[in-house]
């Protein structure tokens, strides 16, 4: 049962209050989030937390924090999860108790599993009411939220008292904001909600105290200086924890002129045609990149802000986890998977390699000792284990997959679809892939064109590509795209997803409708759950249970108020005019008919697997 009395009055007319209200709870810990600069709060109201719809209704008129209404709490969960990624900023999510808390369950699941920071707030009946069946209870006493919640939060807790709330709300952030970095979520009667607050305004400075931390092990960089001015043959593997230090990080590169690789999650923080880059390690990888970390002249291979999940390390392949590998990573659970390196660098990615860069100036290592690496080589995919000398080692080279070519009238190819959004699409675009096929075809071959090689995408915390490595719900894309739309009004997003995934979660393109967000929900639409399909084949096995049926996918965005394309061949696509598009307030679909034959390139995962034929 959701509702709200407040929004709903406003909505049919009636006046607004003329006097605020004394300060509640609800009011207060809406005054913190307008302390922190938090602009939206995303989630579905109800009656259980109606007072914070009330204080946000109050804060939207002064210009505060005001709520963006989801479709359903996963949705609201994926959008914040979105706007952090994109801005950097601390993502809010609520919901009402029962229901509407479990429902959330699923997009702090994701969060959790991808470290992004996150305030969750749930509402609770009145706390007279536990224990007696009251509606949607999901204290101790009924479905146990909190419970629930306990093992996908960094800090979970009921506030039972008004003078509770502060503590644990400045706990809450403090633990969603220092590394392990996550979600956090707190759980709040109705009762508490509406209670008079004993102060007049936020006691604490919240945004002193969850300033980023610039711990550093001095000796370990130490060390890894020394390393690196030795090595004669660098390898370096960029994770998706970089954003903040990308540019450090890709200028001691250049400096010591070092190639590097990315994580699949890392893709999107560098340029894909800057002269060092080597491609992707990892899920939906390229044959370049493995080559070059099994290349036995490699002595050094530098893996920064990467957990070493199964995606990120190919499937925990001994060509990275092994005793020429030095690890630098804030997070402590990150560097637990890699015992057998032979140095862990400890503190945040970005003072490290400050230090370092100031570090390689001082000693001018770079030059005379430094590997040259030759530009302007161009070789195809299947040529990529291709070598050419250089005055320290073999340099393998790397240029974008194209993949096969297609005459204007077949239906499209995900490879060279891929290849066409990168082309058509302006620099400045943010690209999400969903998870099954879509994140493969975008790892492996979409790639936007930049203006200079400067443009880095470091304006954004995410890069020009997003994906979700862990949990990896369908649909997460969906609703990552409104909350990244949000936090970037000015670019156009790209969101790329399956059909699967827009039955899933597809209502949320009505958020963007309703916000009037430029977001272009491109659709691969082979009527199939593609992952399934191609994995059952590539495994050999009983071809079951993935067949979808034919949708008008096109037909659905306009019911919903969006624009929309039905694409069936290449030659369709040339015919959008993508300047509309992207200048457009609202949501575009394409719905492209994909060749549903054309196999993704997901080996590892199928090895992992062990199903690979």
């Amino acid at each position: 049962m959701r509702f709200n009395n407040s929004l709903a009055s406003t909505d049919a007319g009636w006046p607004e209050p003329k006097v605020s209200p004394p300060l509640n709870i609800a009011g207060l810990l809406i005054a913190y989030l307008e302390q922190l600069g938090v602009e939206q709060v995303f989630g579905v109201p109800g009656g259980a937390i109606e007072p914070i719809y009330n204080a946000l209704a109050q804060s939207s008129r002064r210009g505060g924090p005001r709520p963006v209404v989801a479709r359903h709490e996963a949705g609201a969960a994926f959008m914040a999860d979105g706007y952090t990624r994109e801005t950097g900023a601390l993502g809010v999510v609520c919901a009402t108790s029962g229901p509407g808390a479990t429902n959330l369950i699923t997009g702090v699941a994701c969060a959790y599993d991808n470290g992004i920071p996150m305030l969750v707030i749930t509402g609770q009946p009145a706390l007279p009411g536990f224990g007696r069946r009251a509606l949607q209870e999901s204290s101790c006493t009924g479905i146990n939220t909190v419970g629930m919640f306990r093992y996908c939060t960094q800090y979970n807790s009921l506030v039972s008292h008004p003078e509770q709330l502060e503590a644990k709300l400045i706990a809450a952030l403090m633990r969603a904001t220092r590394t392990p970095r996550g979600p956090v979520h707190l759980s709040i009667p109705l009762d508490i909600l509406n209670s008079p607050a004993t102060v007049v305004a936020p006691s604490y400075d919240l945004r002193t105290m969850l300033k980023p931390s610039s711990m550093l092990d001095q000796q370990a960089v130490d060390s890894l200086s020394v390393m690196l001015r030795e090595a004669r043959n660098p390898v370096l593997l960029i994770g998706g924890w970089c954003g903040e230090a990308i540019a450090s990080i890709l200028r001691v590169a250049e400096l010591r002129q070092v190639p590097f690789v990315t994580t699949p999650d890392g893709k999107g923080l560098v340029d894909p045609r800057h002269p060092l880059y080597r491609g992707v390690f990892g899920f939906a990888g390229h044959a370049s990149a493995e080559a070059m970390l099994r290349d036995k002249s490699v002595d050094l291979i530098l893996a920064v802000g990467t957990s070493m999940n199964e995606w990120t390390s190919s499937g925990w392949s001994d060509s990275l986890l092994n005793t020429r590998l030095v690890h630098v990573d804030e997070s402590d659970d990150h560097l637990a998977r890699t015992p057998m390196a032979k140095l862990h660098v400890s503190g945040r990615i970005l003072t490290v390699f400050e230090k370092l860069g100031a570090q390689i100036d001082t000693a001018g290592i770079a030059g005379a000792d430094a590997p040259t690496v030759r530009t302007g080589a161009e070789v195809t995919e299947a040529a990529t284990v291709a070598t050419v000398a250089t005055a320290g080692h073999e340099a393998l080279l790397f240029t974008l997959p194209a993949g096969p070519a297609q005459a204007p009238d077949a239906k499209v190819k995900p490879s060279q679809l891929m290849h066409d959004l990168g082309r058509l699409f302006p620099a400045t675009t943010r690209y999400l892939a969903d998870a099954g096929n879509s994140v493969a075809w975008a790892v492996h071959y979409l790639a936007p064109q930049f203006a200079h090689s400067d443009e880095r995408s470091t304006s954004s915390h995410g890069g020009w590509l997003r994906t979700t490595m862990d949990f990896a719900p369908m649909g997460w894309a969906i609703g990552g795209a409104v909350g990244t739309a949000l936090g970037n009004p000015d670019g156009p997003v790209v969101c790329i997803t399956g059909d699967g995934s827009l039955m899933m979660n597809g209502q949320e393109l009505s958020v963007a409708v309703a916000e009037g967000l430029t977001v272009i929900f491109v659709v691969l639409n082979d009527a199939a759950l593609g992952m399934v399909k191609h994995g059952q084949r590539l495994a050999g096995a009983e071809q079951i249970a993935f067949a979808l049926p034919p949708t008008d996918f096109a037909m659905l965005a306009r019911a919903l108020g969006a624009e929309a394309h039905t694409i069936r061949t290449a030659a369709d696509l040339d015919t959008l005019d993508i300047d509309a598009i992207c200048s457009r307030k609202g949501p575009t679909l394409l719905d492209v008919f994909i060749d549903p034959e054309e196999v993704p390139p997901i080996g590892v995962r199928m090895r992992v697997l062990g199903t690979l034929l």
